[in-house]
């Protein structure tokens, strides 16, 4: 009998899948425990949850479910516009921000092309190249800082997309304006450059990337709902790009890619400032928290720009199963080639305090 793998595409066969931060009810299914007494500290989710206008807005969006959503996203799409100063031509809706990255494969990728992205970079990037039959070039990221001068440096003929997330997952680390306007400077025009701001909102002077944007340079950037604005579960990110871009990137969309719930969900979510000041206000006080807590105990970190810490905890997956017994769920990094290194999201205070206690005392039994 003929195997399946003999039919499919030969990139599958060893394309690793994305696993993500392991699931609360998993882990309770696994100790026989109450969900609810499970910490997850996995995934850089919001620990405040949603605001509770997106959940009014929500719930009243249920009512129509049985409709088909706005294929275009019409009113989500102006109200990123007015909110970031842009048209509504130049945004595009998906379904999470990885799906962006994906019409960015079907638009731009074909076989035989390279994309680049740094070491330690989000490995969707990777897996997504892999997917497409394409190579991926990682630059050296000298103590976990991207290098864009050696990103320049691996350019090559085949070289189509260039991925530049800021802050990076999972180092935390940030490149600075001026770094980005030499390197925007460099980079031949050719190239498709993506600036991933997934934690954009968690700075406090943040880059701004969208000047290329109104410059019309092939530029994208990724922005997402999943965190600071607490909607993860409903998957919903955009991008922003020159309306040249995005008109190219919607022939790749499915139809109605983004559902109605999650749409008024955003849209709500857009307009409470006050639900995103108070928890970037818990996530900066949580983040010192935790890089305080680690310093004492002499544990090695990356000092972080966004809503998570890593952290050389000796032996990341080992570490990783001594909390898990104690009901923390954290992540090992051994699928970045860090196998002693740890992510940890900042939660809320409570939870930041159980998770360096739990730690003191998987280090101190080793």
């Amino acid at each position: 009998m003929t195997s399946v793998w003999e039919l499919a595409n030969a990139q599958l066969r060893d394309l690793a899948v994305y696993e993500p931060g392991k699931p609360i009810e998993e882990t309770a299914r696994e100790l026989g425990v109450d969900p609810g007494t499970i910490i997850k500290l996995a995934s850089n989710e919001n620990p405040l949850g949603p605001s509770t206008r997106a959940l009014q807005a929500m719930h009243s969006a249920l009512k129509t479910a049985h409709l088909y959503p706005d294929g275009s996203g019409f009113y989500l799409r102006n109200a990123i516009a007015a909110k970031l100063e842009v048209t509504p031509e130049n945004i595009i809706l998906g379904n999470g921000s990885n799906e962006v990255i994906e019409f960015l494969g079907h638009a731009f990728l074909n076989a035989g092309d390279d994309v680049i992205t740094c070491q330690y970079a989000f490995i969707v990037y990777k897996l997504l190249a892999t997917a497409f039959g394409l190579r991926t070039i990682e630059t050296p990221s000298p103590n976990f800082q991207q290098d864009l001068d050696a990103t320049l440096d691996a350019i090559t003929s085949k070289t189509r997309i260039i991925f530049i997330p800021n802050p990076n997952n999972p180092t935390g680390t940030l490149i600075s304006q001026s770094a980005i306007d030499r390197f925007m400077s460099r980079v031949p025009d050719k190239m498709i450059v993506v600036f991933d701001e997934a934690y954009f909102e968690f700075l406090d002077d943040p880059p701004d990337t969208l000047r290329f944007i109104r410059d019309e340079r092939n530029v994208i950037v990724l922005r997402t709902f999943s965190k600071i604005h607490g909607l993860a579960g409903l998957r919903i990110g955009y991008a922003i790009a020159p309306p040249e871009i995005t008109q190219v990137l919607h022939k790749t969309r499915q139809p109605f890619n983004v559902n109605s719930v999650a749409q008024a969900g955003a849209i709500a979510a857009l307009d409470d400032d006050a639900h995103l000041r108070e928890t970037k206000r818990v996530i900066d006080e949580g983040r010192a928290y935790l890089q305080e807590r680690f310093a004492d105990m002499h544990l090695q970190f990356v000092p972080a720009a966004a809503n998570f810490v890593m952290v050389n905890v000796g032996d990341g997956c080992g570490v990783f199963q001594e909390l898990l017994q104690r009901k923390i769920i954290v992540r090992p990094l051994q699928g970045y080639g860090l196998p002693e290194w740890v992510r940890i999201s900042v939660g809320t205070m409570q939870e930041n305090e159980k998770l360096i206690a739990a730690l003191r005392e998987v280090i101190r039994a080793r």
